[in-house]
């Protein structure tokens, strides 16, 4: 009997964006975009820019698997208060398909920790669609918590989806 066949495991890298990033990001999301874990519209076509003022490289953190991109993570602090400036909040993760299953969510979010504790975060937060179980099993897994839910809060093709608040502490007994 033949032995199955294996394909080795090959390490996630992740990295900061850069502006030349901004094509494959953008059709990352058009390949990966869903009512699943998306309440804005579906992304512009091919060619619109990925990167914005409100929307800068700098956000981003990119996952690479031998050097092809896949995934992001946006980091940002939720508010421009001073008072706020403790808190970092994911505001996007994606993975493509490809990519699946192989570490890249679990990595972003590890190196998103890490960035905001770099930036002098003490605290990070996220909203997730309370229909999406699989990212909310993954947050979970990596320490958050619900911290609140906004019942109702999106008409989704006809439907009304909760916003689900999660949140974690950024301090040593949290990795």
């Amino acid at each position: 009997m033949p032995e199955p066949l294996i394909r080795p495991v090959q390490p996630v890298t992740v990295r900061p964006a850069v502006p030349v990033d901004g094509a494959a990001l953008g059709d990352l999301d058009r390949r990966v975009w869903s009512r699943l874990h998306s309440v804005q519209p579906e992304p512009p076509a091919p060619g619109a820019p990925f990167f914005d003022a409100a929307h800068p490289p700098e956000d981003l953190l990119v996952a690479e698997i031998q050097a092809r991109i896949a995934g992001y993570i946006r980091l940002v602090p939720p508010t421009r208060l001073p008072s706020n400036d403790h808190v970092r909040q994911i505001q996007g993760l994606a993975v493509d398909t490809w990519a699946r299953g192989r570490g890249v969510a679990r990595a972003l979010l590890d190196a998103a920790c890490d960035e905001a504790r770099r930036q002098g975060a003490v605290r990070i937060t996220l909203r997730v669609l309370g229909h999406n179980t699989p990212a909310r099993r993954l947050y979970e897994s990596a320490g958050f918590v619900v911290e609140g839910v906004l019942p109702g809060e999106f008409l989704l093709d006809g439907m009304f989806a909760d916003d689900v608040l999660m949140g974690r502490s950024l301090g040593p007994e949290n990795g």
